[in-house]
Parts: C-alpha cells; structure tokens; sequence
C-alpha cells in the first residue's frame, strides 16, 4: 500500500509540474500576493487630499484649517466653491470642507450654524475613516475656541497603553502572516480538488479503475503530493518574504508553525477531494469553493476578531479547522508560545482533519463506484 501511495503521489507532482498556470499561481500566492496583502493602502489615513472652502474667513475657520495635520492630511487646499464639485470630479481631493458665511458670528451667539463636509466615497477606506477623523477635529477646535481654553480635564485615573507583540502597530506584520495562512488554505483546497478533476477531464480516471490500487490510496496520493507543494511554498513564504523581505519579527517557532500547518493541510486537502467529488468541471469547483472558502477566511478570527461574532457563529466555526489554525499560528508566530500553550488547537485540528479525510474517502468510494 505504501509504495503505490508513493507513486501515485509522485504521478500527481509531475500532472501538476506539467500544469504551468497552476504553477504561477503557487508562486504568485506565496510572493507577490503576501508582499501586496502588507503593504496595501492602511486602514488609518495617510497624507489624504482636503481642499476647504471658507467663506467665513474667520479665526475659528483659519484655526479648523490649520489643525488638518499631516500624516494624515496633506495641507488643506484653499479653493472657491466653484471649483469644489470639478476638483473632486477629477479625483483631486477626498474631502472638501464648505465654511459657510458667518460661522463664527452665529456661533457666538448661540446658533447651531452646519459645515458642509463633500467625500469621494469611492475612496471607500479613506472615506469612512477620515469623515470621522474630520469631525472630530472640528468638533474639538469648535469646542476649544467657544471655551476659550484648550485642554483636557484632569482625570483620577490615569491610563497607560502598552501595545504588545506590535507596538508600533504595523499593519504589515499582521497583513503579511493573515494572508500566508490564508492562501495555505485556498491552495490546499485548489490543489487536491483540481488533481481530481484532472483526472476527470483527461480520462485517466478510468486507469487508476482498472489498477490494483484503492481509493483509499489514490486519494492519500493526492492528499500527501499537495499538501507536500503548498507546505514547501509556506516554508518559502514564511523565511524569504515574511521575515527577510517584509522584516516580520517571528517570536516563536517557525519549525512548530509548519508542523500544525501538515495537520491544516490534512483537514484542508480532504475537504479539497470532498468538493472535487461534487463537482463535474473547474468552473463548477470553483464556485463550490466560493461558497466554502470565504466563510472559512472571514469567520476563522484571522480578518474579523471571534470575540465580536455572534455565539452561534462562534460555536460554529469551532468545526471548521481554519479557526484553530488561525489561533494556533497567531500564539506561536506573533507570542512565541510553545507546544505546552498551542496543543489543544493541534488536538482540534488533527481530529477535525480525520473526520474530513473519513467524510471524503466514504464519499470518493461510492463516486468511483459509480464511474466503475
């Protein structure tokens, strides 16, 4: 049984080294597509556009335009109101503030006068953070200039912040390791559905039928060749571009990180086979993997925290092997720990990947079967 595994196996690495598209898609997810994921655009505004129109030309409105500070804003532009709606048409600035006339005045005398704050929502990260960011800042030199005193009140408590294992908070640093062990389980699952499928489309399906070989081990071929190249390529990932490219500190392991990763692509591969047996073509395979793929990134913890999820959605994805692998690779890459801290997500994720290697050799039994 071991040899024909073997060979099978090696049958499945030289299909796919004969695949070259497959094979800049390897190298792509686990170069550039890392690089790209962490250094894209920040969550936080950075040297955004902002023209004002002030039409007060009071003060309070020069002390609203001075407090737009960089890095997150590049000096205001002063404009007319004419020029706003062009200026933003051509993509010339995200934000233009209107002061209208008398601002200052009907402040002083208790109105409630309103600014007029243009977005171009296109810019959707910027518009959603810098909006708020704006009215914040106005709010504050509103509040600052009617006070005629600007600070804040003496609290009892004083609070100390201490970010750890990112203090400087770079995005990258996380944005780089989320999307490693996000494409880990994308090609996995790629991978072994497309091995099946390709012997599908190329009828050499009906040769492994009339060979003394099970599907037990036709499908432990396809599981350990796969799970082989995607475990190579997160090495390479891990060593050339997250740490030497990138500069990510890792603080634990990078060994017992790529232990749990062989238990991930046991239960990642499995589900791979099992989605390759429903489907009859790649497009039909690659929808199927729409409908699985993107509940297993988004609810895993590694985009959106658990903690802000629904119970029942938590309790859910306790099932899905991607959310313990996700806590697994943030406590060993990020907080150092060991296997004394991480060995119930490796328990979790070993049991999951049995229960998807036994659902989908019963299910790749009864389709050969069939085709026999």
């Amino acid at each position: 049984m071991g040899a024909n595994i073997l060979n099978l196996g090696i049958k499945e690495l030289r299909s796919l080294w004969r695949d070259r598209m497959l094979l800049i898609f390897i190298a792509y997810a686990f170069t550039l597509a890392i690089y790209a994921a962490a250094t894209a655009m920040p969550e936080t505004l950075n040297k955004t556009s902002v023209a004002i129109v002030d039409e007060d030309g009071s003060p309070l409105s020069a002390r609203i335009a001075d407090s737009l500070l960089p890095p997150y804003f590049l000096p205001p532009v002063m404009i007319g109101r004419e020029a706003m709606d062009r200026r933003m048409d051509l993509g010339e600035d995200v934000f233009a503030l209107d002061i209208p006339v008398d601002f200052q005045r009907d402040l002083l005398a208790g109105r409630r006068p309103a600014l007029q704050l243009n977005v171009d929502a296109t810019r959707m990260t910027q518009a959603f953070a810098g909006s708020g960011y704006i009215q914040e800042i106005v709010t504050g030199e509103v509040r600052a200039f009617l006070a005629r005193y600007r600070g804040a009140p003496a609290l009892p408590v004083e609070l100390t912040l201490r970010a750890r294992f990112n203090p400087d908070l770079t995005k990258a640093w996380f944005g780089s390791v989320m999307e490693v062990i996000n494409n880990i389980t994308m090609l996995s699952i790629i991978l072994t559905g497309a091995a099946l499928l390709r012997e599908r489309e190329h009828g050499t399906i009906e040769h492994l039928l009339v060979m003394p070989v099970t599907p037990f081990e036709i499908m432990a071929a396809k599981v350990w060749s796969m799970a082989v190249v995607v475990l190579l390529a997160t090495a390479v990932a891990i060593l050339f571009v997250v740490q030497g490219l990138l500069a990510v500190p890792i603080q634990g392991s990078v060994a017992l990180f790529l232990l749990g990763a062989v238990l991930h692509l046991f239960a990642t591969t499995s589900l791979g086979i099992f989605l390759g047996t429903f489907a009859r073509s790649m497009p039909q395979f690659a929808l199927l993997l729409i409908l699985v793929l993107l509940p297993l990134e988004l609810l895993s913890g590694g985009m959106t925290p658990r903690e802000s999820m629904p119970a029942a959605v938590r309790d859910l994805m306790l099932l899905a092997p991607t959310t313990h692998f996700v806590a697994l690779a943030q406590a060993i890459l990020y907080r150092g720990a060991g296997l004394a801290v991480v060995w119930p997500q490796f328990l979790a994720i070993g049991g999951i990947g049995g229960a998807f290697f036994a659902i989908a050799h019963a299910r790749f039994r009864r389709t050969i079967g069939r085709m026999a």
